[in-house]
C-alpha cells in the first residue's frame, strides 16, 4: 500500500505545475517548493543540532507556538526548524523569529522524505494537531528519531477507525508519544491498542493567553473608537457581512465598527464599503485622518486584528455562516468580550463549549443577530458577564504546554 501511495504521490508532484497556471495559491504551493532543498543545505550545517516542528497552515503554527517558544528556550544550542504544507501558512509566518529555517514541506514522496531527513538530521519532531504523511513518518522510524504529536485530536470518522483503514494506522505505530486535546481523542487511540497517550488540552489557550502579556496597543484604533462603545467584527465572510452591513446601517451614530473581513482583495473590499451608508474609512487611507469623525473602520491588511479584539466591547467572530464553520473565538475570549457567532459552530470544541457557557451567542437569521447586538448593547452588566465566561473559560483551559514539556523532561 505504501508503495502505490508512493507512486500516486509522485505522479501528483508532476502534475501540480500544470494548476499553477491556473490558481495563484497552487503557484505559490509549487513554486514555494522549488528552493526548499537549497535553502536548508544553506541554513543547516551537517554538525548542527536540529529540532523540526511541522504545521500544515497558520492556525496550526499559532497552536505549536508555544511550545515552540518552550523548546527553543530549553535547547538554546539547537536549530528550529518549521515546515508548512499550505500557502496560507507559509505566506504569512515565513519570516518569523523562532525558527532558523522556514520552509514548505517536500510532498510525501520517498525520495523526498530521504532527502529532507538527511538534511534536517532532526532529534526530535513534533506535528501538530494533524497531518500524518506515511513516507515521512516511516523514514523517522527507520532512523529512531523521537517523533511526537501535539494538541492531536481525532474523530470516528477519520481513516485511522475504519474497516479500511489499516494503512493509515501504521502511520499512527511511527509516533512516539501522542499529547492529546480531550478525553474522546484519547479514548479512540486506545481502541487501536495505543496506549502512549496523555490528555494535554490545546496549546492555543496558552498562546492567546499568552497574548495578554504583550504591548497590543494600537494608537490610531484609540482614535477611531474615541472611547465609545466598540463593536469589532473578525474574519468576516459574504454572507456575514450581508447581516451585519444591515446592522450598521440602521444603528446608532455612538456605536464604533471594526471590520477586519476574510478576504481583503482590493474588489471585495470596495463593494464592502459601497453597501455601508455611515461615515467609513480604511485602514490604507488611515493617514493624516482624525480617525475619531468615523463610524466604521475597515481593516484592509493582515496581522492586526488580534491587538484590535483589546479594544472590542462585543466581537463578532466570522465563518458561522459556511463551512467548516466560525473562526477563531479565543483571541477575543482572552480579552473577556461576549462574542456573537453564526450557526455553524460546532465543529470546535470551544466554540461549542462557549456557546453552552453562554459566553458566545450563536444566531441564525438578520433578527437573531439585531437582538443579540442590541441587548449586549443596551445592557452593559450582561455585556461584562458573558465577557467574564469568555475570559475564564480561556484561563481554566490553559497549561497544555507545561503537561507536553514536563513529559520531555
Amino acid at each position: 500500500m505504501l508503495f502505490l501511495y508512493s507512486i500516486v504521490t509522485q505522479i501528483v508532484q508532476f502534475s501540480l505545475p500544470l494548476f499553477g497556471f491556473f490558481s495563484p495559491k497552487m503557484k505559490l504551493f509549487v513554486n514555494g517548493r522549488k528552493t526548499v532543498f537549497e535553502t536548508l543545505e544553506q541554513k543547516i550545517n551537517s554538525s548542527d543540532k536540529t529540532i523540526w516542528f511541522h504545521a500544515a497552515s497558520l492556525g496550526e503554527y499559532e497552536q505549536g507556538l508555544p511550545v515552540m517558544e518552550k523548546i527553543k528556550a530549553k535547547f538554546p544550542n539547537h536549530k528550529i526548524v518549521v515546515t508548512f504544507f499550505s500557502p496560507s501558512g507559509y505566506e504569512v509566518r515565513k519570516n518569523n523569529t523562532i525558527a532558523d529555517a522556514t520552509v514548505y514541506l517536500p510532498l510525501d514522496t520517498k525520495s523526498n522524505a530521504k532527502k529532507f531527513l538527511k538534511l534536517v538530521h532532526p532529534e526530535m519532531v513534533f506535528f501538530i494537531k494533524y497531518e500524518f504523511w506515511p513516507n515521512y513518518l516511516n523514514e523517522l522510524k527507520k532512523t529512531n528519531v523521537t517523533t511526537y504529536l501535539i494538541s492531536g485530536i481525532f474523530r470516528e470518522n477519520q481513516a485511522f477507525f475504519k474497516w479500511y483503514g489499516g494503512f493509515y494506522r501504521k502511520a499512527l505505530k511511527t509516533f512516539d508519544y501522542f499529547f492529546v486535546q480531550n478525553e474522546s481523542s484519547k479514548k479512540l487511540l486506545q481502541s487501536l491498542g495505543f496506549q502512549n497517550v496523555k490528555i494535554s488540552g490545546d496549546t492555543r489557550f496558552d498562546r492567546v493567553v499568552a497574548i495578554l502579556e504583550r504591548d497590543n496597543s494600537l494608537d490610531f484604533i484609540a482614535n477611531f473608537k474615541d472611547n465609545k462603545t466598540t463593536i469589532v467584527i473578525g474574519s468576516s465572510w459574504p454572507k456575514d457581512e450581508e447581516l451585519l452591513i444591515n446592522y450598521i446601517n440602521q444603528s446608532s451614530e455612538e456605536i464604533k465598527f471594526i471590520i477586519a473581513p476574510h478576504n481583503i482583495k482590493e474588489e471585495q473590499i470596495s463593494n464592502l464599503k459601497s453597501q455601508i451608508t455611515k461615515k467609513t474609512v480604511l485602514f490604507s487611507e488611515k493617514n493624516n485622518l482624525d480617525l475619531s469623525n468615523f463610524n466604521v473602520f475597515i481593516i484592509d491588511t493582515i496581522g492586526i486584528l488580534t491587538k484590535i479584539y483589546s479594544y472590542a466591547d462585543i466581537a463578532y467572530v466570522g465563518g458561522g455562516f459556511g463551512n467548516p464553520g466560525v473562526h477563531n473565538l479565543l483571541e477575543p475570549a482572552t480579552f473577556g468580550i461576549p462574542i456573537i457567532v453564526g450557526p455553524n459552530y460546532s465543529h470546535f470544541a470551544e466554540a461549542t463549549a462557549l456557546v453552552h457557557q453562554e459566553g458566545c451567542i450563536s444566531i441564525n437569521n438578520q433578527n437573531e443577530l439585531n437582538e443579540a447586538f442590541d441587548n449586549l448593547i443596551s445592557n452593559e452588566d450582561i455585556r461584562h458577564e458573558k465577557g467574564h465566561i469568555c475570559e475564564t473559560f480561556v484561563q481554566m483551559n490553559k497549561g497544555a504546554t507545561v503537561v507536553i514539556l514536563k513529559h520531555l523532561q
